[in-house]
């Protein structure tokens, strides 16, 4: 079984990007989670993860944050033998859900983490060591007053940079417009980061993103999607270097 707290004491933090909900696991989500997680499943904890000791290789690394299912990352680690992907998730019928997908599709080059993305990245992943973060329609908290929850912030972009290699790539999508605008702003405020797209704002949907359920039904109510692609800059650089 994941486990979802900390091992041992952390700071903790009064704000976050997500609700922990309880919701309802299949007697097959419940083997995976018993059975597979063994096998696929990294434990939280506090130290650094050496990423090939735990893939048995040295390979570009993805991580996405919040898979949902795991209907992305399933599809893209398939198309994408060569790359290792790790996905980090709270819920866990989605955990399961993804379990089964990495053993029905036979998949060696994906592992998952059940906590917070945050305190995953701030203790288990190396600076420097991610080719690509991802980030696929975090919620977008569409109120006001909790604006402050939405995982899009200066420190979290800071943090992810400190984890992508320079020349990585952070890719970002929400069909909520208020919050892509957020995003852009955010992200456009980083001397960390250069903008992929030439008009300094959004980018095509790429091909490497497969559509998900969640944002053909989106589309399907008339939301507009809107995708973000950032290149880390080489320390030092700038932007206006």
């Amino acid at each position: 079984m994941p486990a979802h707290e900390p091992a041992g004491p952390t700071a903790p933090r009064t704000v976050r990007s997500f609700v922990q909900r309880a919701g309802r696991i299949t007697r097959a989500q419940q083997r995976a989670l018993e059975e597979l997680w063994p096998r696929y499943g990294i434990d939280f904890g506090r130290d650094l993860l050496d990423l090939d000791a735990t893939f048995g290789r040295t390979a570009p690394r993805v991580l996405e944050v919040g898979i949902g299912n795991g209907e992305t990352l399933l599809e893209v680690a398939c198309r994408r033998p060569e790359a290792d992907f790790i996905g980090v998730e709270v819920h866990p019928p989605g955990i399961g859900h993804c379990l089964l997908g990495i053993e029905a599709k036979g998949l060696t080059n994906v592992r998952l983490i059940a906590h917070d993305a945050v305190e995953v990245l701030e203790k288990q992943i190396p600076d420097g060591s991610l080719d690509e973060l991802l980030l696929y329609f975090p919620d977008p908290w569409p109120k006001k007053r909790h604006h402050k929850r939405r995982i899009v912030q200066p420190a979290f972009v800071a943090l992810v940079a400190r984890k992508l290699r320079a020349g990585g790539v952070f890719r970002l999508a929400t069909d909520w417009t208020p919050y892509a605008e957020q995003m852009l702003e955010v992200l456009a405020a980083s001397t960390d980061f250069a903008n992929r797209a030439p008009d300094g704002r959004f980018v095509p949907r790429p091909a490497s993103r497969p559509p998900t359920k969640f944002e053909r039904r989106g589309e399907r109510l008339g939301h507009e999607v809107f995708d973000l692609e950032f290149t880390r800059l080489a320390a030092g650089s700038g932007q206006d270097d």
